[in-house]
């Protein structure tokens, strides 16, 4: 059976997962790069970007955790891009060039259709139309009892953990106060929805909290 996830989330300390006025020059938002400082500087995440090098240790272990078992992943339409309402044409590919670091099938919320969309590496974007749920069994499909990750942006976390569909979240708090922006838990009782922190692992620059569903 599938288990769906939340890994590597940052979070600020008053609880903020993205700056404000997300655009082409800030795709994170304004600030938004503060929130990811632990993973940068890590191994995986520079042999993502094909550089040699980069730190080990406990942030780029938590990092690389993020990946183990990994089948398909849920994104929010912020996540693709900042392209908004119909789209226009599809000259829009995502953040991450030709290649995006995912390799498996990537399933997009979205109001409006648009076709699969295959890219080199694995990766292949299909944009789901009917909610959250029916992005979910897409997933558990395409999965085949392999991990399924949530990967943001906090609004699409929000939905999933408010409907009681994700089993165990790994948040990354950064030391910092963004003082604004998309926060994480607004309108949420985590307590309330069973969840539990099961372990706290401090990193070099960030706090690694694991969260549980009670079954």
């Amino acid at each position: 059976m599938s288990k769906v996830c939340v890994r590597a989330f940052s979070v600020s300390l008053d609880g903020f997962s993205a700056g404000p006025n997300q655009s082409l020059e800030n795709p994170l938002g304004v600030r938004g790069p503060e929130l990811m400082e632990w993973v940068f500087p890590t191994r995986m995440f520079c042999a993502m970007q094909g550089v040699a090098g980069g730190e080990t240790g406990t942030d780029d272990a938590m990092a690389t955790k993020g990946f183990d078992g990994l089948r398909a992943w849920i994104l929010g339409r912020n996540m693709f891009g900042p392209v908004r309402g119909p789209w226009p044409d599809e000259s829009w590919k995502g953040w991450w060039g030709e290649e995006p670091p995912y390799h498996v099938p990537v399933f997009v919320l979205t109001h409006h259709p648009r076709a699969d969309l295959p890219m080199k590496g694995g990766t292949t974007f299909h944009f789901v139309t009917d909610g959250i749920e029916a992005a979910l069994e897409r997933a558990k499909e395409a999965a085949g009892g392999g991990a399924i990750r949530i990967g943001g942006g906090p609004g699409t976390v929000r939905q999933y953990l408010r409907a009681g569909l994700i089993d165990e979240l790994h948040l990354a708090v950064r030391p910092v106060l963004m003082g604004a922006g998309e926060p994480l838990f607004a309108g949420l009782d985590l307590d309330a929805l069973g969840y539990r922190v099961s372990e706290v692992i401090p990193g070099e620059r960030a706090t690694h909290m694991l969260l549980r569903r009670k079954s």
